[in-house]
């Protein structure tokens, strides 16, 4: 078996076809989950002996260091992480209460800097890794009613720049895909005009596929992107340049 990747919020989405993809490429996976665990054990089943489903809640350090040992245990020392699991919000930020508002940031920015502290040392020792965060367009340009969804997307941006300062000498990279409309199931709640509106407002003349991110993710962490660091790469079909 080749490199290890460790991907967060695998058993849907945009995360399940990465764990697809890359074990297609040779990888061993760990298909992190939470509460789906019948997707999870049904990707497992379906890669075979490339694949390892962990239960774990990334805002939990304990439960992600935990993952990690697992992970360690089963195939060795994670060579990729892609911290991909996120949840939305929407609405108004004055009717949004705070418990509401550090819940997404446990998650989509807390979770992420867990599972970084877990594998880095490793990755240090070893004098090589790659670490991918998946953000947001909206990272990037901001969303009305999308307020804290939109904040924390943007600090995985800046995580991004700044660790990719940080542990390049150690000849670790890190890089981020900031993702346009994609048609997973956290989209699923946009009537089809809206869909629509934003099919047509698109350069490309169509909304995103989960393989878009996910053949993305697969270069950043190949040795074809050597040279790329610190960068965010925006799978948006031209939304936002």
């Amino acid at each position: 078996m080749g490199k290890i990747a460790l991907i967060t919020g695998a058993s849907r989405g945009i995360g399940r076809q990465i764990a697809r993809d890359f074990a297609a490429h040779g990888y061993g996976v760990v298909i992190n989950y939470f509460k789906n665990r019948q997707a999870a054990l049904q990707l497992q089943e379906e890669l075979g002996s490339s694949a390892l489903a962990v239960q774990a809640d990334i805002s939990d350090p304990e439960a992600v260091a935990n993952m990690v040992q697992q992970a360690q245990a089963h195939f060795g020392d994670v060579d990729v992480l892609i911290n991909n699991a996120g949840i939305s919000s929407f609405g108004l930020l004055t009717e949004m209460t705070r418990e509401q508002w550090m819940h997404v940031f446990d998650i989509n920015v807390h979770g992420a800097y867990y599972c970084i502290r877990e594998v880095l040392p490793a990755m240090i020792h070893n004098q090589h890794g790659v670490i991918l965060n998946i953000s947001s367009m909206w990272g990037v340009v901001g969303a009305s009613c999308e307020v804290c969804y939109s904040a924390t997307k943007a600090a995985l941006i800046g995580l991004t720049k700044a660790l990719a300062k940080e542990v390049g000498p150690a000849g670790i990279r890190v890089n981020c895909i900031a993702p346009g409309v994609i048609n997973t199931d956290m989209n699923a709640t946009l009537s089809q005009d809206a869909l629509e509106t934003l099919r047509e407002e698109t350069p490309l003349g169509r909304i995103g596929r989960p393989e878009d991110v996910s053949l993305a993710a697969l270069f950043l962490a190949s040795e074809s992107a050597s040279y790329i660091t610190g960068q965010i790469l925006g799978a948006n079909g031209g939304l936002v340049v």
